[in-house]
């Protein structure tokens, strides 16, 4: 059976003036993170300074056994069990596994709608976008004078067939869907 690799999103609202001090922490947990058998990679959306205090660690593992091991390690809850002062809020995560995060239901404990009906949202939002897409950029590309090129067309549209998806179609689509989706 093939792995599809699980990935957590990490929330955690820091207390007002404590960035820096996270950002220390950050430094101690990431390298013990790295070391953990299966780690893929991690990514940090940091938060806007004087505005919000959101920091959102994604990190990869390549199968969710080895993702719960990390998640669930004495290393990382002593490490935890720190930082939570700078915490204004818990140590807040959701655990998803292959495309399962563009299926977001109302709270994160909710269950993961089953593989054929993900199978069947996404084929429905990408077949429209695959056919309208194309017919917005290409013609925005040759306007900006790129070069005509199958493979930076190609980039340029998947790229935004993925961001709309992400983004804007399916938060909405799975909204409308959900009875069906979840049922």
């Amino acid at each position: 059976m093939e792995q599809q690799g699980a990935s957590v999103v990490i929330n955690h609202h820091i207390v007002d003036g404590k960035q820096n001090q996270y950002e220390d922490w950050l430094n101690k947990i990431a390298p013990l993170c790295r070391n953990a058998p299966g780690y893929i990679d991690w990514q940090i959306i940091r938060p806007i300074p004087d505005l919000t205090f959101n920091y959102t660690v994604i990190i990869r593992f390549d199968t969710i056994e080895n993702l719960s091991a990390w998640m669930e390690s004495k290393e990382r809850r002593d490490l935890i069990e720190k930082a939570k002062p700078l915490f204004a809020k818990d140590d807040n995560y959701f655990i998803r596994s292959g495309l399962d995060f563009l299926f977001p239901g109302d709270n994160e404990k909710q269950k993961v709608p089953v593989r054929w009906k993900q199978y069947l949202v996404t084929w429905s939002a990408i077949y429209p976008l695959s056919i309208v897409v194309p017919l917005i950029i290409l013609p925005i590309l040759k306007m900006v004078h790129i070069p005509e090129n199958k493979f930076l067309s190609s980039f340029f549209v998947s790229g935004s067939v993925v961001f709309i998806m992400v983004y804007l179609l399916m938060p909405n689509y799975t909204r409308i869907i959900k009875k069906w989706l979840y049922k």
